[in-house]
C-alpha cells in the first residue's frame, strides 16, 4: 500500500489515461481552464470520465461559476479550485467535493476553515500562469502546513527525480504531477509517467 497518493494532471489523450489506470495512480486530472494547453472542454471530461475504474476523476477549473462546478460533480468525482474563489463559494459548491488549490508565493496564509474541503493543494505561484509551470517552491512551507493537519497534496515542479526527496521532507497527503510527466503540454511520455510512480513507491520503503 502506498503511503502518498498520487495525482496525474492535465490529462488529454486517452492513451495517458489508460497507462494512468494500468500504472495505478489514485487521482486523475482534467482541465478545464481555456487558456490551458491541456484543456480537454465537457466534451473531453465526458468522454474521458467514461474510461475511469477505480481511480478518483477531478476537473481542475480556475475560478468557475457556481453552475459549472455543479455541472462537473455530475461528470466526476473532485472539482479543484485552482483561482481566487473564496472559502464562500466553496462552501456553497460543497466542501466535502471540493480540493482548493493555493499559489504560494512568500509564506502562505491558509485559514483553518479549509481544513473542511476534501483537500488543499500547494502549487508554485506564476504571473503567467495559474499551474503547470514546472516550478517548485520552498518546501518548507507545505510542510508548515501539513504540520498543522491540513491534508495536502503537494505539486509544483516534481518529477522523478524530487519527488521521494519532497515526501521524506513534507509527508503530504499526495502529490500531483502535470508537466513532470511530459513531452509536451497535455502529451504525456510514458516512461516518465513509469519513473514518478516508481520513485514514489521507493520513497515509502525508506
Amino acid at each position: 500500500m502506498r503511503l502518498v497518493r498520487i495525482k496525474f494532471c492535465g490529462i488529454t489523450r486517452e492513451e495517458d489515461l489508460k497507462k494512468a489506470l494500468e500504472l495505478g495512480v489514485d487521482y486523475v486530472g482534467f482541465i478545464m481552464y481555456p487558456k490551458s494547453p491541456r484543456y480537454v472542454g465537457w466534451e473531453g471530461i465526458e468522454r474521458l470520465a467514461k474510461l475511469m475504474k477505480g481511480v478518483k476523476s477531478v476537473a481542475v477549473f480556475v475560478n468557475p461559476s457556481p453552475e459549472e462546478v455543479e455541472r462537473a460533480l455530475s461528470m466526476v468525482d473532485l472539482v479543484q479550485l485552482h483561482g481566487d474563489e473564496s472559502f464562500e463559494f466553496a462552501k456553497e459548491a460543497g466542501l466535502k467535493r471540493l480540493i482548493k488549490a493555493f499559489r504560494v508565493k512568500g509564506n502562505p496564509f491558509v485559514d483553518e476553515r479549509w481544513k473542511e474541503a476534501y483537500a488543499i493543494l500547494l502549487d508554485t505561484y506564476s504571473e503567467k500562469a495559474y499551474g503547470g509551470t514546472g516550478e517548485s517552491f520552498d518546501w518548507s512551507l507545505a510542510k508548515a502546513l501539513v504540520d498543522e493537519g491540513f491534508k495536502v497534496f503537494l505539486s509544483g515542479g516534481l518529477k522523478s527525480e524530487n519527488v521521494a526527496k519532497a515526501i521524506k521532507m513534507i509527508r503530504p497527503y499526495g502529490v500531483d504531477v502535470s508537466s513532470g510527466i511530459e513531452s509536451s503540454p497535455g502529451v504525456k511520455d510514458h516512461k516518465k509517467m513509469e519513473d514518478f510512480v516508481h520513485a514514489v513507491e521507493n520513497s515509502s520503503k525508506h
